[in-house]
């Protein structure tokens, strides 16, 4: 049951140069469903990657207007989750 519970707040990594960069220092980022808390976001990790988190950072990222056509549109609100785990540990997407 935890392991649904855990697929289900993680939704996807971040893949950028930025975040890239930041997986380094062992640090690394996930969107996140809506209503996931630091708690829950670090115990789906620990989960999932079988790692040790020591430290989760959430942000809330509102989404841009756009211009698509002619006709002013929103891109969607979502939620960042920035899991620094113990040093040593890596977190492997693939």
């Amino acid at each position: 049951m935890t392991s649904i519970i855990s697929y289900d707040l993680i939704l996807r990594p971040v893949v950028t140069e930025k975040s890239t960069t930041h997986s380094e220092s062992s640090k690394y980022s996930f969107i996140v469903a809506p209503e996931a808390d630091k708690h829950a976001v670090g115990k789906a990790i620990a989960d999932i990657f079988n790692v040790e988190v020591e430290k989760v950072n959430i942000l809330n990222r509102k989404g841009k207007v756009k211009m698509f056509r002619h006709r002013s549109g929103r891109r969607s609100d979502h939620k960042v989750a920035i899991v620094t785990v113990k040093k040593g540990q890596k977190i492997d997407y693939g």
